[in-house]
Protein backbone atom coordinates (compact mmCIF):
# COMPACT_ATOMS: atom_id res chain seq x y z
CA UNK A 1 0.00 0.00 0.00
CA UNK A 2 3.01 2.21 0.00
CA UNK A 3 3.74 2.23 3.96
CA UNK A 4 7.12 2.46 4.67
CA UNK A 5 8.65 -0.50 6.59
CA UNK A 6 9.32 0.26 10.24
CA UNK A 7 12.20 -1.53 10.50
CA UNK A 8 13.54 -1.70 14.78
CA UNK A 9 17.37 0.12 14.87
CA UNK A 10 18.89 3.02 12.27
CA UNK A 11 19.94 4.74 15.48
CA UNK A 12 16.73 5.10 16.91
CA UNK A 13 15.13 6.97 14.47
CA UNK A 14 11.10 6.74 14.26
CA UNK A 15 9.20 5.64 11.09
CA UNK A 16 8.47 8.84 10.15
CA UNK A 17 11.88 9.97 10.43
CA UNK A 18 13.54 7.32 8.64
CA UNK A 19 11.02 7.73 5.62
CA UNK A 20 12.28 11.56 5.48
CA UNK A 21 15.97 10.25 5.25
CA UNK A 22 14.54 7.87 2.52
CA UNK A 23 13.25 10.41 0.69
CA UNK A 24 15.43 13.83 1.16
CA UNK A 25 17.51 14.93 -1.43
CA UNK A 26 21.47 14.16 -1.19
CA UNK A 27 23.82 16.26 -2.96
CA UNK A 28 27.27 15.17 -4.19
CA UNK A 29 29.54 16.25 -1.55
CA UNK A 30 33.76 15.49 -0.41
CA UNK A 31 34.72 12.98 1.63
CA UNK A 32 38.02 14.96 2.49
CA UNK A 33 37.82 18.49 2.72
CA UNK A 34 41.38 19.61 3.20
CA UNK A 35 42.91 17.04 1.49
CA UNK A 36 44.17 17.93 -2.05
CA UNK A 37 42.60 14.71 -4.12
CA UNK A 38 38.64 14.97 -2.99
CA UNK A 39 37.10 11.76 -3.34
CA UNK A 40 33.32 12.35 -4.48
CA UNK A 41 31.24 10.24 -1.74
CA UNK A 42 28.24 8.60 -4.05
CA UNK A 43 24.84 9.74 -3.77
CA UNK A 44 22.25 7.07 -2.67
CA UNK A 45 19.63 6.48 -5.48
CA UNK A 46 15.92 6.97 -4.18
CA UNK A 47 13.70 4.34 -4.13
CA UNK A 48 10.54 5.59 -5.39
CA UNK A 49 8.57 1.76 -5.87
CA UNK A 50 6.08 2.46 -2.62
CA UNK A 51 5.28 5.76 -3.49
CA UNK A 52 1.52 6.31 -4.53
CA UNK A 53 1.05 7.79 -7.95
CA UNK A 54 -2.61 8.78 -8.22
CA UNK A 55 -2.17 9.13 -12.33
CA UNK A 56 -0.95 5.50 -12.25
CA UNK A 57 -3.13 3.77 -9.53
CA UNK A 58 -1.81 0.26 -8.80
CA UNK A 59 -3.76 -2.77 -7.01
CA UNK A 60 -2.84 -2.83 -3.50
CA UNK A 61 -2.42 0.71 -3.21
CA UNK A 62 -5.27 0.81 -0.53
CA UNK A 63 -6.90 3.83 -3.11
CA UNK A 64 -10.70 4.16 -3.07
CA UNK A 65 -12.29 5.94 -6.04
CA UNK A 66 -14.82 7.56 -4.88
CA UNK A 67 -18.23 8.81 -6.67
CA UNK A 68 -18.38 12.94 -6.97
CA UNK A 69 -19.63 14.75 -9.81
CA UNK A 70 -17.21 17.46 -10.35
CA UNK A 71 -13.81 15.79 -9.85
CA UNK A 72 -12.37 12.76 -9.69
CA UNK A 73 -11.37 11.99 -5.39
CA UNK A 74 -9.66 9.44 -3.75
CA UNK A 75 -9.38 7.72 -0.39
CA UNK A 76 -7.00 6.16 1.23
CA UNK A 77 -7.40 3.01 3.09
CA UNK A 78 -6.56 3.44 7.29
CA UNK A 79 -6.76 7.18 6.89
CA UNK A 80 -10.39 7.85 7.65
CA UNK A 81 -10.60 11.83 6.89
CA UNK A 82 -7.95 11.97 3.75
CA UNK A 83 -9.29 12.82 0.13
CA UNK A 84 -6.84 13.18 -2.66
CA UNK A 85 -7.97 15.19 -5.64
CA UNK A 86 -5.58 15.02 -8.67
CA UNK A 87 -5.31 17.85 -10.84
CA UNK A 88 -7.81 19.97 -9.23
CA UNK A 89 -6.95 23.21 -10.36
CA UNK A 90 -6.63 23.64 -14.42
CA UNK A 91 -3.73 24.55 -16.13
CA UNK A 92 -4.81 28.43 -16.71
CA UNK A 93 -5.49 28.86 -13.14
CA UNK A 94 -2.27 27.04 -12.43
CA UNK A 95 -0.11 29.89 -13.40
CA UNK A 96 -2.80 32.68 -12.00
CA UNK A 97 -2.58 31.54 -8.15
CA UNK A 98 1.26 31.08 -8.73
CA UNK A 99 1.41 34.71 -10.01
CA UNK A 100 -0.39 35.75 -6.93
CA UNK A 101 1.44 33.96 -4.27
CA UNK A 102 4.38 35.50 -5.33
CA UNK A 103 3.03 39.07 -6.22
CA UNK A 104 0.53 39.60 -3.87
CA UNK A 105 0.38 37.11 -1.30
CA UNK A 106 3.61 38.15 0.48
CA UNK A 107 2.75 42.36 0.62
CA UNK A 108 1.52 43.45 3.90
CA UNK A 109 -0.61 44.07 6.19
CA UNK A 110 0.15 39.50 5.27
CA UNK A 111 2.97 38.48 7.89
CA UNK A 112 5.79 36.51 5.99
CA UNK A 113 8.92 34.71 7.06
CA UNK A 114 10.63 37.77 6.61
CA UNK A 115 8.59 39.99 8.89
CA UNK A 116 9.91 39.52 12.35
CA UNK A 117 13.49 40.48 11.36
CA UNK A 118 12.81 43.44 8.29
CA UNK A 119 8.87 43.87 9.65
CA UNK A 120 6.66 44.88 6.65
CA UNK A 121 8.07 44.79 2.87
CA UNK A 122 6.39 46.28 0.11
CA UNK A 123 7.01 45.23 -3.04
CA UNK A 124 9.34 41.91 -2.78
CA UNK A 125 8.57 40.77 -6.03
CA UNK A 126 8.74 43.88 -8.06
CA UNK A 127 12.17 44.79 -6.51
CA UNK A 128 13.62 41.41 -6.81
CA UNK A 129 12.60 41.36 -10.51
CA UNK A 130 14.42 44.93 -10.76
CA UNK A 131 17.23 43.46 -8.77
CA UNK A 132 17.15 46.17 -6.35
CA UNK A 133 18.54 45.37 -2.59
CA UNK A 134 16.76 46.10 0.86
CA UNK A 135 18.85 48.53 2.83
CA UNK A 136 17.99 49.74 6.82
CA UNK A 137 16.78 53.67 6.80
CA UNK A 138 16.93 54.03 10.23
CA UNK A 139 19.30 52.98 13.21
CA UNK A 140 19.31 50.36 15.46
CA UNK A 141 19.05 51.78 18.95
CA UNK A 142 20.33 49.64 21.67
CA UNK A 143 18.18 46.80 22.65
CA UNK A 144 15.16 48.07 21.55
CA UNK A 145 14.55 46.99 17.19
CA UNK A 146 13.15 50.34 15.75
CA UNK A 147 15.77 49.90 12.38
CA UNK A 148 13.08 50.40 9.26
CA UNK A 149 14.17 48.92 5.75
CA UNK A 150 12.87 49.76 2.33
CA UNK A 151 13.91 48.67 -0.92
CA UNK A 152 16.29 50.54 -3.48
CA UNK A 153 18.06 50.80 -6.65
CA UNK A 154 21.74 49.48 -6.43
CA UNK A 155 23.61 52.61 -6.75
CA UNK A 156 21.45 54.84 -4.00
CA UNK A 157 23.13 56.86 -2.16
CA UNK A 158 21.37 55.45 0.83
CA UNK A 159 23.01 52.03 0.50
CA UNK A 160 25.31 50.76 3.65
CA UNK A 161 26.31 48.11 5.46
CA UNK A 162 23.74 45.69 6.23
CA UNK A 163 22.13 45.37 2.42
CA UNK A 164 20.85 42.51 1.18
CA UNK A 165 19.42 42.06 -2.08
CA UNK A 166 15.56 41.45 -3.08
CA UNK A 167 16.93 38.21 -5.19
CA UNK A 168 18.03 36.70 -1.92
CA UNK A 169 15.33 37.71 -0.14
CA UNK A 170 12.80 35.94 -2.59
CA UNK A 171 14.89 32.87 -2.66
CA UNK A 172 14.66 32.74 1.28
CA UNK A 173 11.07 33.94 1.56
CA UNK A 174 9.59 30.96 3.10
CA UNK A 175 5.86 31.43 4.06
CA UNK A 176 3.11 33.97 3.78
CA UNK A 177 0.05 34.30 5.88
CA UNK A 178 -3.90 34.94 4.42
CA UNK A 179 -6.68 36.24 5.92
CA UNK A 180 -6.65 36.14 10.13
CA UNK A 181 -3.17 35.95 10.88
CA UNK A 182 -1.40 33.26 12.58
CA UNK A 183 0.83 34.79 16.09
CA UNK A 184 3.73 32.20 15.55
CA UNK A 185 5.15 32.74 18.83
CA UNK A 186 2.20 32.13 20.92
CA UNK A 187 1.04 29.69 18.43
CA UNK A 188 -2.62 30.84 18.07
CA UNK A 189 -4.83 33.57 15.34
CA UNK A 190 -4.86 36.84 16.54
CA UNK A 191 -7.71 39.00 15.23
CA UNK A 192 -6.08 41.90 16.87
CA UNK A 193 -2.86 42.01 14.49
CA UNK A 194 -4.53 43.90 11.23
CA UNK A 195 -5.25 41.87 8.32
CA UNK A 196 -6.65 42.07 4.45
CA UNK A 197 -9.71 40.25 3.96
CA UNK A 198 -9.27 36.47 2.57
CA UNK A 199 -9.18 36.31 -1.47
CA UNK A 200 -12.72 36.06 -2.91
CA UNK A 201 -11.48 33.74 -5.41
CA UNK A 202 -9.41 31.52 -3.33
CA UNK A 203 -12.75 31.61 -0.84
CA UNK A 204 -14.67 30.18 -3.46
CA UNK A 205 -11.81 27.83 -5.08
CA UNK A 206 -11.61 26.12 -1.44
CA UNK A 207 -14.81 25.67 -0.82
CA UNK A 208 -15.85 23.87 -3.80
CA UNK A 209 -12.52 21.79 -3.22
CA UNK A 210 -13.19 21.14 0.67
CA UNK A 211 -17.06 19.72 -0.94
CA UNK A 212 -15.90 15.78 -0.43
CA UNK A 213 -15.24 16.28 2.95
CA UNK A 214 -17.64 18.43 4.32
CA UNK A 215 -20.65 16.26 4.24
CA UNK A 216 -23.40 18.60 3.00
CA UNK A 217 -22.03 21.63 4.96
CA UNK A 218 -19.90 24.98 3.65
CA UNK A 219 -16.36 25.41 4.19
CA UNK A 220 -15.75 29.29 5.11
CA UNK A 221 -12.09 29.81 3.83
CA UNK A 222 -10.44 32.40 6.87
CA UNK A 223 -6.60 32.05 6.88
CA UNK A 224 -4.34 30.47 4.62
CA UNK A 225 -0.53 29.56 5.13
CA UNK A 226 1.36 29.79 1.69
CA UNK A 227 4.83 27.50 1.74
CA UNK A 228 7.42 28.09 -0.79
CA UNK A 229 9.69 25.47 -1.24
CA UNK A 230 13.31 25.65 -2.80
CA UNK A 231 15.52 23.00 -4.81
CA UNK A 232 16.84 21.92 -1.34
CA UNK A 233 13.91 22.61 1.09
CA UNK A 234 11.49 20.03 3.12
CA UNK A 235 8.57 20.58 5.61
CA UNK A 236 9.46 18.32 8.60
CA UNK A 237 6.76 15.88 10.08
CA UNK A 238 3.93 17.89 11.72
CA UNK A 239 0.25 17.97 12.62
CA UNK A 240 -1.76 21.63 11.89
CA UNK A 241 -4.04 21.64 15.48
CA UNK A 242 -4.38 25.26 15.98
CA UNK A 243 -8.06 25.70 14.50
CA UNK A 244 -11.03 25.66 16.58
CA UNK A 245 -13.27 22.47 14.54
CA UNK A 246 -10.88 19.62 13.42
CA UNK A 247 -13.98 18.08 11.62
CA UNK A 248 -13.53 21.02 9.10
CA UNK A 249 -10.62 20.28 6.30
CA UNK A 250 -7.29 21.58 5.85
CA UNK A 251 -7.54 22.44 1.80
CA UNK A 252 -3.66 21.78 0.74
CA UNK A 253 -3.31 23.11 -3.00
CA UNK A 254 0.17 22.25 -4.79
CA UNK A 255 1.47 24.32 -7.15
CA UNK A 256 5.08 23.82 -9.60
CA UNK A 257 7.28 20.92 -9.02
CA UNK A 258 6.40 17.46 -7.99
CA UNK A 259 6.64 16.46 -4.13
CA UNK A 260 6.85 13.83 -1.95
CA UNK A 261 4.13 13.81 0.63
CA UNK A 262 3.98 11.61 3.64
CA UNK A 263 1.11 11.45 6.08
CA UNK A 264 1.56 9.02 9.05
CA UNK A 265 -0.73 8.00 12.03
CA UNK A 266 -1.05 9.89 15.26
CA UNK A 267 2.67 9.44 16.51
CA UNK A 268 6.14 9.83 14.60
CA UNK A 269 6.70 6.03 15.36
CA UNK A 270 3.40 5.08 12.57
CA UNK A 271 5.18 4.43 9.38
CA UNK A 272 3.77 6.91 7.21
CA UNK A 273 2.40 5.98 3.36
CA UNK A 274 4.56 8.15 0.61
CA UNK A 275 2.25 9.76 -2.49
CA UNK A 276 3.47 12.12 -5.62
CA UNK A 277 1.96 15.58 -5.14
CA UNK A 278 1.98 17.26 -8.36
CA UNK A 279 1.04 20.79 -9.62
CA UNK A 280 -2.60 21.30 -9.31
CA UNK A 281 -3.44 18.61 -6.97
CA UNK A 282 -5.17 18.94 -3.96
CA UNK A 283 -5.07 17.08 -0.41
CA UNK A 284 -7.92 17.54 1.95
CA UNK A 285 -7.40 16.46 5.56
CA UNK A 286 -10.35 16.43 7.98
CA UNK A 287 -11.48 14.68 11.09
CA UNK A 288 -8.99 11.67 12.48
CA UNK A 289 -6.72 12.52 9.39
CA UNK A 290 -5.96 15.83 11.08
CA UNK A 291 -4.37 14.31 13.95
CA UNK A 292 -1.94 13.03 11.94
CA UNK A 293 1.77 13.64 11.47
CA UNK A 294 2.07 14.35 7.42
CA UNK A 295 5.43 16.22 5.99
CA UNK A 296 7.12 17.00 2.93
CA UNK A 297 10.60 15.31 2.25
CA UNK A 298 11.44 16.29 -1.05
CA UNK A 299 10.58 18.38 -4.41
CA UNK A 300 11.87 17.40 -7.77
CA UNK A 301 13.02 19.69 -10.15
CA UNK A 302 14.83 20.03 -13.46
CA UNK A 303 12.69 19.34 -16.63
CA UNK A 304 12.07 15.19 -16.30
CA UNK A 305 11.87 15.13 -12.74
CA UNK A 306 9.68 18.04 -11.86
CA UNK A 307 6.51 16.91 -14.05
CA UNK A 308 5.11 20.44 -14.50
CA UNK A 309 2.48 21.67 -17.07
CA UNK A 310 3.83 23.22 -19.88
CA UNK A 311 3.34 27.35 -19.19
CA UNK A 312 5.42 28.58 -21.88
CA UNK A 313 2.29 29.49 -23.29
CA UNK A 314 0.91 31.78 -20.99
CA UNK A 315 3.91 33.49 -20.55
CA UNK A 316 5.08 34.03 -24.35
CA UNK A 317 4.45 37.25 -25.01
CA UNK A 318 3.38 38.60 -22.10
CA UNK A 319 4.59 40.82 -19.72
CA UNK A 320 8.46 40.50 -18.86
CA UNK A 321 6.50 39.89 -15.34
CA UNK A 322 5.12 36.46 -16.14
CA UNK A 323 8.58 35.44 -17.74
CA UNK A 324 10.19 35.93 -13.97
CA UNK A 325 7.22 33.72 -12.71
CA UNK A 326 8.03 30.82 -15.13
CA UNK A 327 11.63 31.10 -14.12
CA UNK A 328 11.03 31.03 -10.84
CA UNK A 329 8.54 27.88 -10.88
CA UNK A 330 10.64 25.73 -12.79
CA UNK A 331 12.92 25.30 -9.40
CA UNK A 332 10.17 25.86 -6.85
CA UNK A 333 7.34 24.68 -5.09
CA UNK A 334 4.45 26.54 -3.42
CA UNK A 335 1.64 25.06 -1.22
CA UNK A 336 -1.67 26.85 -0.06
CA UNK A 337 -3.02 25.61 3.18
CA UNK A 338 -6.91 27.18 3.53
CA UNK A 339 -8.42 26.83 6.79
CA UNK A 340 -11.67 27.48 8.38
CA UNK A 341 -10.81 28.98 11.74
CA UNK A 342 -13.71 29.12 13.76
Amino acid sequence: MGYLDAQAGDGGRTAFRRAEKKYKLYKQSTTHKHSSCRSRMEIPVTDLSQVIDFERIRDGDGVTRLDHSDFPVYALEGHTGFFFIPRAVPHDQQFHWIREALTVFPEPPNRTSHSAHYGPLFGLWSSATKKRVLSPTGPENGDLFVRKWEFADPGDERKQEGVVSATALLRKLRWATLGVQFDWSKRAYDISIPYRSFPPALSELATKLASPAMNGDQFRAEAAIVNFFGPDDMLGGHIDDMEADWSKPIVSISLGCKAIFLLGGETRDDPPVAMFLRSGDCVLMAGPSRRCFHGVPRIFTGCKESDLPDFSALAMGEIKENVAILDYIQQSRININIRQVF
